[in-house]
């Protein structure tokens, strides 16, 4: 039996956390090997070769190293296409290229500013930091601006790719799992489709074994 893969960093993280939710998705065995970046872990030259640039997470199947928790969902899914949900980056040429579609949206259209206010509202308080108000009212309003065109797409199809649960909708959850707790999640939630398709994606069982990790000491493994 291949000897499970490997993610690096809290599970905490909204990109570790893509990652993981991405393997319980595929049924792929990993373990989870804590960063203390507190103590600079991330920073130490045996983690920068795995992760040039001391982020998280970093990725590691037998030989083959990875960072950047896109990239690392979409090999998952090519190499262990037979497994889990195979359906989960497509089966065909026009699937994929819709699903990549709405990742590339994702990553740069909705994370920008979603990323800022989960730093504003949920992680700044936990640092004791003070929040920007004029930095969360504009991102505000950049993030309604894309749910809107969210809004719409969801009113024609179930998900964002279509009528399949994808990469393009489960690279969402971890910011919005993180916004939702936050006044900011009155945008997701005034929106019909927007709320629907939250409520729907949230409740996979992929997602909730990623909430408990949060919430639960590590390493965790699985």
């Amino acid at each position: 039996m291949a000897a499970p893969v490997k993610v690096y960093g809290p599970p905490l993280s909204t990109a570790v956390s893509r990652v993981l939710v991405c393997l319980l998705e595929k049924d792929v065995p990993f373990q989870l090997l804590p960063v203390n970046m507190a103590r600079g872990e991330h920073k130490k030259p045996d983690y920068l070769k795995i992760q040039p640039f001391g982020q998280v997470p970093a990725f590691q199947d037998d030989s083959i190293t990875l960072f950047e928790s896109r990239a690392i969902s979409r090999y998952v899914c090519e190499k262990y296409a037979n497994q889990g949900n195979k359906g989960l980056f497509g089966t065909d040429l026009l699937e994929k290229a819709s699903i990549d579609q709405w990742l590339e949206a994702e990553g740069q259209t909705f994370n920008p500013p979603s990323s800022v206010l989960v730093f504003q509202l949920a992680f700044a308080p936990r640092m004791k930091l003070k929040q920007d108000e004029n930095v969360i009212k504009q991102n505000e309003a950049k993030l309604a601006n894309v749910l809107d065109v969210y809004d719409k797409r969801l009113e024609e199809s179930r998900y964002l790719a279509g009528d399949d649960f994808t990469l393009a909708d489960l690279s969402h959850l971890p910011n919005v799992q993180y916004l939702n707790g936050t006044d900011v999640g009155e945008l997701f939630r005034s929106r019909k489709n927007v709320d629907r398709w939250w409520d729907d994606i949230s409740s996979r069982e992929s997602w909730k074994k990623v909430v408990e990790m949060q919430s639960s000491p590590p390493p965790k493994s699985a």
